[in-house]
């Protein structure tokens, strides 16, 4: 389960394939469930596979995680210009 596997569990030497069977909705347990493999000491090529059935929830569920990193992305890269606005402003 993501919430157990997401927090301080490192899966990098037992494995390098995980399989999305049933989605969580929360884009911080994604994403941290995703880097337990894909991170320092991995020897092997990480692979992510989603069981998505077709017209049904998990399709909804992709699709918010999809929007909820875009957003978090976008909001990442304005906090960065807005700090480096800053930053030019403090020098002169």
């Amino acid at each position: 389960h993501p919430a157990s596997a997401g927090h301080g569990l490192n899966l990098q030497a037992g494995g390098s394939t995980l399989i999305w069977f049933s989605l969580t909705w929360s884009l911080e347990l994604y994403q941290q469930t995703n880097a337990r493999l894909n991170r320092q000491g991995q020897t092997s090529t990480v692979v992510i596979h989603h069981i998505i059935t077709k017209n049904t929830i998990d399709e909804d569920v992709m699709r918010a995680l999809s929007m909820k990193a875009k957003v978090q992305d976008a909001l990442i890269e304005s906090v960065k210009a807005r700090l480096q606005i800053n930053e030019v402003r403090e020098r002169g």
